[in-house]
């Protein structure tokens, strides 16, 4: 499931300008200017190897998906919109088959991608990418909500600023979005495949990644992540251009964000919004535990 970012690059995130900013209708904008203060300027390193020799412990997350899989159903129903589901980088549709099968259990149309193994960021998987999207959209008649893990989180912001009409919302699990390589071990990995910089970026594309989406935008991270830093997926409340963000943390391992239960809840939580009723996340009391505080 691990995923790269991008290298280094300017302010502007794609050739096409984004709209003008301005409040999402009927919407909380959480912009903590607290946490914002609490950011402290500190040089990208990839997550401490412990962790990442802990990657194992995803086995017993999926084992807890299954094992709470009856409880799940009583997660908040959706309203029947489309939900596109990316996987992380070399990770395939197989990866997300247990979250798309509690989506569809939930209630909504939850699609996967059309794009094979998630290994090479080229415009042929963009053009895939934007032309799944507009199926999808024209199929339903609805915004559709993309939930991306790791490399796909930032696929999905990506392509939610390319197309922003047709996005309900954006999910990541454990996705870099930033600028700096640094943040993850899986750096050479992805340089092997991609080369020093993926065929978008020399075309001057898919920079500026920690600008979030002009739609309301969820980062999910953990802080026991072994394959991304967990500072490189937080979502700095200056850089969202005015639209709804958050970032809820969950005690998960970076294999383990797309099965683990507390991301479930969150998922199924942030899914059932009325689509011009956006708030911020808050846990139900017994279930707190699960979301730890986001501190430095």
């Amino acid at each position: 499931m691990a995923s790269m970012a991008y290298p280094t690059g300017g302010n502007t995130p794609f050739t096409r300008p984004l709209a003008r900013p301005r409040p999402f209708p009927g919407s909380i904008i959480v912009d903590d200017g607290k946490l914002a203060r609490e950011m402290p300027t500190e040089l990208p390193r990839p997550p401490h190897r412990f962790w990442t020799m802990a990657e194992g412990r995803a086995m017993f997350e999926l084992g807890a998906f299954y094992a709470s899989r009856p409880l799940m159903n009583g997660l908040p129903r959706g309203d029947g919109h489309s939900v596109m589901t990316l996987p992380g980088f070399m990770a395939t549709n197989s990866s997300t088959i247990p979250m798309r099968g509690l989506l569809r259990s939930l209630g909504y149309d939850a699609h996967g991608w059309d794009s094979g193994r998630n290994v090479k960021v080229n415009e042929e998987l963009i053009d895939k990418l934007e032309a799944q999207l507009d199926r999808v959209y024209e199929e339903s008649g609805r915004k559709v909500s993309l939930i991306g893990w790791s490399l796909g989180g930032v696929l999905a912001r990506e392509l939610a600023k390319l197309q922003p009409e047709k996005v309900r919302l954006v999910m990541s699990l454990g996705s870099p979005i930033t600028d700096d390589r640094a943040h993850t071990n899986a750096a050479r990995l992805f340089k092997f495949f991609n080369g020093d910089e993926p065929e978008r970026v020399r075309d001057g594309q898919f920079r500026g990644l920690d600008i979030a989406p002009p739609v309301p935008t969820t980062s999910v991270l953990t802080k026991t992540d072994g394959i991304v830093h967990w500072r490189g997926s937080v979502q700095d409340p200056h850089k969202t251009n005015g639209y709804p963000s958050e970032n809820i943390v969950v005690h998960a391992s970076h294999c383990g964000l797309g099965v683990n239960p507390s991301v479930m809840i969150a998922i199924a939580d942030r899914l059932s919004q009325s689509e011009d009723d956006w708030v911020p996340f808050e846990a139900a009391p017994a279930q707190r535990w699960m979301f730890p505080r986001l501190t430095f």
